[in-house]
């Protein structure tokens, strides 16, 4: 089976990977043998919280990706899209999928139970795909769409912690159904 999809997607996913390993690799080696992270209940109650953390995690990301879906029109690379979605979770906020992954760091710190992921490491790679998605997923988006996303930047914000716009983030959506 062979995927399509654009180098800049390509670049992301290996960015996520070396992020995700590579700050698990120094992190646990910087944490071993220390009393907390040798602790069976610190890492029993880290895990469970980091499982809920993940959990929301790729709930976003699939709630947005299922809506994202809709703008693709014709054979385009996967990951793409060549129509603006401003509808479902993109009505309250232009990067949900983004806004859900963020949290993938701390939820995979917080899963290994390295308190050097977690307070250190996780919050650079939160800041570091914040800046990214103001950055270059921003610039992307105006490049493609131009005016109409300006106009819609104008009327939603990068992300909305409105209690309406978070249960749709984060809610166990079917296929089928509707979100907002």
């Amino acid at each position: 089976m062979k995927i399509r999809t654009t180098p800049s997607v390509i670049v992301r996913i290996l960015l996520w990977g070396i992020m995700l390993f590579g700050g698990a690799w120094y992190a646990l080696r910087e944490d071993w043998g220390t009393p907390l992270f040798s602790s069976v209940w610190f890492h029993l109650l880290s895990a469970a919280v980091g499982a809920v953390v993940l959990l929301l995690a790729f709930r976003a990301a699939a709630n947005g990706g299922r809506e994202l879906a809709k703008g693709r029109q014709g054979d385009i690379p996967r990951l793409e899209t060549n129509t603006l979605v401003t509808t479902g979770i993109y009505r309250c906020m232009r990067h949900p999928m983004l806004f859900g992954l963020t949290l993938l760091p701390l939820g995979w710190g917080l899963l290994l139970g390295s308190p050097t992921f977690i307070f250190n490491i996780a919050p650079m790679e939160m800041l570091f795909i914040i800046v990214m998605v103001i950055i270059f997923e921003e610039m992307e988006v105006k490049r493609k769409f131009k005016e109409a996303y300006l106009a819609y930047s104008q009327e939603v914000p990068m992300v909305s912690f409105r209690k309406q716009c978070l249960k749709a983030l984060f809610s166990n959506v079917k296929k089928k159904d509707k979100i907002i």
